[in-house]
């Protein structure tokens, strides 16, 4: 599990990216380069990360699910996700 820490910043983060989302789009439109350097760095979606929903990992994240792979597995052996179970040959 990631630390609070970390997941709290990356919502904060996403609450930026949203909220300045138009302003960058126009900015960029325009041409306007200084302006954008004025916008906060966290503006920038560049600046996201991929994590998961539940445990906040940050490696190894499934984008279809948007939980880790071993939050994935974890589901999928008890049958929580639909449509998925563990196949052998």
């Amino acid at each position: 599990m990631a630390r609070k820490s970390v997941q709290a910043r990356q919502v904060k983060r996403e609450k930026l990216v949203a909220k300045f989302a138009e302003r960058r789009a126009q900015l960029k439109a325009e041409g306007d380069y200084e302006g954008l350097d004025k916008l906060p760095k966290n503006a920038s979606p560049v600046r996201l990360k991929n994590r998961c929903g539940i445990t906040g990992r940050g490696k190894g994240y499934i984008r279809f699910f948007g939980i880790s792979r071993v939050k994935f597995r974890e589901l999928a052996s008890d049958g929580k996700i639909p449509g998925i179970k563990k196949s052998s040959w």
